[in-house]
């Protein structure tokens, strides 16, 4: 997966929206305002996203490219590097588990909206 790719998967979820609220360099994805995904734009060498604590600490001890959250919280987000022999078909599936929890966590109004917009 390269970024252009990483940017079209991410957009075509329902309610995202991408920034670059810490600088020009990091490509922010988020859902209802909360964050999801996050990469460097220049490198695209890693993407923190969003897990589930005890699928995070699997995740990490059982692949070498999946290490705990640079700059974010360690128990609640992973940094997985690109590049480094993730099969796009479980990159895929650890960016839809990530924007599932945060979209999960959004008011019950905000959810309904999205679903609605998925219609």
């Amino acid at each position: 997966m390269n970024i252009e790719d990483f940017r079209d998967y991410c957009l075509l979820k329902a309610g995202v929206t991408e920034e670059t609220p810490f600088g020009p360099e990091t490509l922010v994805f988020k859902v209802g305002g909360k964050v999801f995904a996050l990469t460097d734009i220049d490198t695209f060498g890693s993407i923190n996203l969003k897990c589930d604590p005890e699928r995070a600490q699997e995740l990490r001890d059982e692949h070498d490219y999946v290490l705990p959250g640079y700059h974010m919280n360690k128990k609640h987000w992973n940094t997985v590097l690109v590049g480094t022999g993730i099969p796009g078909p479980q990159l895929r599936e650890l960016i839809d588990h990530s924007y599932d929890l945060v979209r999960a966590s959004l008011p019950k109004a905000k959810r309904e909206e999205l679903a609605e917009a998925e219609r």
